[in-house]
């Protein structure tokens, strides 16, 4: 049977307390933390946001990483892409998760990393200032290498999803690794070395002007993200006079309606073979930052099959194995930007999908 797509969604780990959230941020920090504080900002504004079938769950939970899986799979989703946080020097953070299902070879469900390599700070972060947290380190050779060996065991496990053969392991960051293309390098010959038929890299961009850059570093592909597309081309003068002025006076984010954004969320570059669309449900990242935040305003899931067909038609000459679309996210609470059911539109975001795959 002719492939239709393969959905693979974002996947955020942080929802366990870990030692430097505690520092951080306090005592049992996790992503839920800012779920829970979010208000909403103006008339109309959809916060805050409480989750339904899966609760306020722990990802240290068994359970609650397998009903995840299920549910994915039942709705149409090959995969989740875990995000993976690797500093440099040895140093990972909110890994536990992803090791127990490495691990524990439970749940039964494809997957692949995408390494997020960001220095911690400023408002991205739920900061109120530019202060770092944790700075994202690039050692050189010793450390690259290291790195390698930290995931090879997730390569060689049979439910990590492929390309042409090659585990998919995607870069957050392409452009700010100052050795990429020794890096990637050095993970071919490490994989050849290990038993694998290479990896098959992917680069993460915001920004179409991007693609040629990151592919001359030697990635195999690359994922756009159109997600500040309509932000950018829709910003005059006049709108930025006014944003400020409702921040100032109102105290209110960045607000677009989500109807007019999807028509800019996906483009003629994502035709190309190794160019991979990206498909967003929703964006509202003011449970972190506040009114410093951007707000897509009034998605709900009749306008996101609507962007879902035309992702599906950007692909749908491709060979399938590159019929990729990158869904953002599975489960980012905190910024509004999830698929797992909440109180408000329960499965309807996971029924746009199942009915588009199907149809």
């Amino acid at each position: 049977m002719k492939t239709k797509a393969r959905i693979i969604a974002f996947y955020l780990p942080q929802y366990h307390p870990i030692p430097e959230n505690d520092e951080w941020w306090g005592k049992g920090f996790t992503e839920w933390t800012n779920v829970g504080k979010a208000k909403s900002l103006f008339k109309g504004h959809y916060q805050p946001r409480i989750p339904a079938d899966l609760g306020y769950y722990d990802l240290r939970v068994p359970e609650t990483r397998k009903a995840q899986a299920d549910m994915a799979k039942e709705y149409g989703i090959e995969g989740f892409c875990y995000w993976h946080y690797w500093f440099g020097n040895g140093k990972r953070l909110i890994e536990r998760p992803f090791n127990e299902v490495l691990e524990s070879k439970e749940p039964d469900f494809p997957f692949c990393l995408a390494w997020a390599n960001e220095t911690w700070k400023g408002f991205a972060h739920g900061m109120t200032n530019r202060n770092v947290l944790i700075e994202q380190q690039y050692p050189g050779i010793e450390d690259y290498t290291a790195h390698f060996y930290e995931v090879l065991s997730a390569f060689k496990d049979r439910r990590y999803i492929k390309v042409e053969g090659k585990p998919l392991f995607m870069i957050y960051k392409p452009l700010s690794h100052p050795d990429l293309s020794m890096f990637i390098q050095l993970w071919q010959k490490l994989a050849l070395e290990n038993g694998l038929e290479g990896i098959y890299f992917v680069g993460h961009s915001s920004f179409v002007y991007e693609i040629d850059k990151i592919m001359n570093t030697g990635v195999d592909a690359v994922n756009i993200n159109r997600i500040f597309s309509y932000v950018n081309s829709n910003r005059s003068i006049k709108r930025k006079i006014s944003d400020k002025l409702k921040k100032i006076i109102l105290g209110v984010p960045l607000v677009y309606d989500y109807k007019k954004m999807i028509k800019t969320f996906v483009g003629k570059e994502e035709l190309q073979e190794n160019v991979f669309p990206t498909v967003l449900p929703n964006w509202d990242h003011s449970p972190r930052s506040g009114r410093e935040g951007v707000v897509y305003n009034n998605s709900n899931p009749i306008f996101f099959e609507k962007h879902l067909l035309d992702a599906l038609a950007v692909v749908d000459k491709k060979k399938d194995d590159k019929k990729i679309i990158f869904l953002k996210s599975w489960n980012e609470w905190a910024e509004g930007n999830y698929m797992e059911p909440d109180m408000k539109y329960g499965l309807g975001y996971l029924k746009a999908l199942k009915k588009v795959i199907k149809l």
